[in-house]
């Protein structure tokens, strides 16, 4: 489309805006408008310019984002400026993120603010509090299956808790990042509800049929997402008397996009959160949003096309405010849901960083680095003006969605392997202490996922319980070996409630029907205050971890190196047990800094004669900036102790 047209259709969409607009200041809607307005109409008509109603709903469209603009309080609006100005200020080393359930963090929402300067005694200042839009007791999916988007659970709280909440955390300097679920609502929300009765509009917002032709058809290539709990991705609806597409469980109906009105519905949802003070918002389930028979309903290039006229329209309203994209997929795929830029992300500016997470495991299983840095090497580079989330532990399960070319190359059998790594977290291969749980197991495909806290994975479950001091210490080593690597690669660092002080599995869950079948409950964990208190009492295992992860927290945040400007080289070594890499400044004359880690159970030893630009220095003097000590070396070699990490400078 010619760009004049674009303009001409803006100006007749705002000579026919509601008179309530006019009365407002509206000068930066306006300016902001008008420099995305071309994209927005051009993606909009790409999706749903064969409507008959397309000039209806895009001046539907564009209204919605005005009446947003006049709701952004004056603070948002200063900060969206500040933000413009300093684009990239997201990149910097001093943010370093935690997720959390608020009802097991503190409670409620009143319990977060609360516990604010817990987070801030630790170094947070980025927190993602897991979803608390309004769901139905026993049917929620953690928070997923949502009845109300626009109102809190009352079990965590009120919007006016979550307002207090935000606005204390920005006086703080804490980022808020709340959950947005784009993909399916509840069957308990009103849209479902009106659908049920009838409305034909409101069966429109969902994928339902007649009579199982068509759902057939998309089962022929749709995988499923949780076969144990929901086979298929249709339900029947004694009540319309209609198939519906339901993914992820039977009580969540997919939302159907190829309706302009549920975009808009969607778009009106996120920037009524960006309202409520969200600093970032985590879009769920991405990769879901459009549907396609003859494909696996996931990837699809409308889904992109989705995401980037969110973007724009939030360009528009709520220029300050980030997305997450929650797309679990392989590596060549996930890259996409930053958008097809050189520079900007069009898309998501934040990804979750699935494959660096599962490598780690693998690491720890193997004890060596083989598939950790080929899985890495894999995986396509980013934007400049984009970041990775990167995590040990989540909410979710663990998936070993290595692509099977690297694990040949790592010199594994691919399933073979994959059935050694769940065996070992399982606890089932001799030489684990693992405590996991299987999590999706597909009978069909072999498939399983990995449930467990971080602690129980790594053995400190077993150690404790069979009071190994020599296994304790080991896990304790892994805990922070992992973290040091989450808090230096490059990205925004993202720990998992209840790490900190190395919290086990919660069995509890076996006892509440609504969540005996989920094992993923068993890491979703309720804090204890009183144990907490340990980490103020040298020799606890609460304290060596969350000191030792405070001062790396720390560490971090004093180092420009680890901003996240794609300032990071991989480096191959000889030893299989480590995995090296360098993070160094783009300006010129500025200190790099040498991450070693060690995953072998044993003391190993690095020649930094293999390491480029380092060899010089070795006989000079190394510091450690985490332990601010000399590293051990022997014969021009670095020794590096079991489940060892530096973090290397030269002096």
């Amino acid at each position: 489309m010619y760009e004049q047209q674009s303009h001409a259709l803006l100006n007749s969409i705002l000579n026919q805006i509601e008179p309530e607009f006019i009365k407002q200041d509206l000068r930066y809607f306006y300016t902001r408008l008008g420099a995305n307005f071309y994209a927005i109409h051009s993606l909009f008509e790409r999706l749903y310019g064969q409507r008959d109603d397309f000039a209806e709903q895009a001046q539907r469209l564009v209204e919605t984002m005005a009446r947003q603009y006049i709701r952004r309080g004056p603070e948002l609006r200063a900060r969206d400026i500040e933000r413009e100005q300093d684009f990239n200020w997201f990149l910097s080393q001093k943010w370093v993120g935690m997720a959390l359930y608020s009802n097991g963090f503190a409670e409620d929402l009143q319990g977060v603010r609360q516990h604010l300067h817990y987070l801030q005694e630790l170094g947070v200042n980025l927190v993602h509090i897991m979803p608390i839009m309004q769901c139905p007791e026993g049917r929620s999916d953690g928070g997923y299956a949502v009845s109300d988007f626009r109102e809190v659970d009352p079990r965590v709280g009120t919007l006016e808790d979550l307002n207090q909440l935000a606005d204390e955390m920005r006086q703080r300097d804490m980022l808020l990042v709340l959950d947005v679920v784009l993909n399916h609502t509840s069957d308990e929300h009103e849209w479902a509800q009106k659908a049920r009765a009838g409305y034909s509009p409101y069966q429109s917002y969902y994928y339902t049929f007649e009579n199982r032709h068509v759902p057939d058809m998309f089962e022929q290539s749709m995988p499923e997402v949780f076969p144990e709990t929901a086979p298929g991705n249709f339900t029947w609806d004694e009540h319309m008397q209609r198939w519906v597409m339901t993914v992820f469980n039977e009580y969540q109906w997919d939302l159907n996009y190829s309706n302009p009105a549920i975009f808009i519905e969607m778009l009106d949802v996120i920037l009524f959160w960006a309202n409520q003070g969200a600093d970032i918002l985590r879009l769920d389930a991405v990769a879901f949003l459009w549907k396609k028979i003859g494909s696996t309903c996931q990837n699809e290039r409308e889904a992109h096309l989705i995401l980037q006229l969110f973007k724009d329209c939030c360009q528009v309203t709520a220029p300050g405010v980030l997305f997450i994209a929650e797309a679990i997929v392989a590596p060549v795929e996930v890259i996409k849901y930053f958008g097809e830029d050189a520079v900007i992300a069009k898309e998501c500016e934040i990804a979750y960083n699935a494959t660096f997470m599962a490598l780690m495991w693998d690491a720890v299983a193997t004890k060596n680095t083989r598939l950790l840095e080929q899985g890495l090497k894999s995986l396509p580079g980013k934007l400049d003006r984009a970041t990775w989330l990167n995590y040990i532990r989540c909410h979710d399960d663990i998936g070993l969605g290595f692509d099977d070319r690297d694990i040949a190359l790592a010199g594994y059998q691919p399933r073979e392997h994959r059935r050694f790594l769940i065996d070992y977290f399982l606890g089932r291969f001799d030489a684990s202490h693992a405590r996991g749980l299987p999590f999706g197991q597909n009978e069909r495909t072999g498939d399983t996922r990995i449930s467990g806290s971080l602690a129980s994975l790594i053995g400190l479950q077993y150690a404790i319980e069979s009071g190994d001091l020599a296994a304790e210490d080991a896990a304790v080593r892994l805990v922070l070996l992992l973290h040091s690597l989450v808090l230096s690669f490059g990205g925004l660092p993202l720990l998992y409630y209840g790490d900190e002080l190395g919290t086990l599995n919660d069995d509890s869950y076996r006892e509440d029907p609504s969540k005996m079948n989920d094992s993923r409950w068993v890491h979703r964990p309720k804090i204890d205050w009183q144990r907490a208190e340990r980490r103020n009492t040298p020799g606890t295992v609460e304290f060596r971890i969350f000191t030792a992860l405070k001062n790396m927290i720390a560490v971090r945040k004093e180092n420009s190196v680890f901003a996240d400007l794609n300032n990071r080289q991989l480096l191959d070594t000889s030893n299989p047990h480590l995995f090296v890499f360098e993070r160094y400044q783009l300006t010129q004359g500025s200190e790099p800094v040498l991450v070693v880690s060690n995953f072998a159970d044993r003391p190993q030893q690095l020649e930094l004669a293999e390491i480029p630009g380092w060899s010089q220095h070795y006989q000079g003097r190394l510091v450690d900036l985490i332990s601010g000590q000399a590293p051990e070396q022997f014969g021009g070699n670095l020794v590096i102790p079991a489940y060892g990490y530096y973090w290397l400078s030269h002096v």
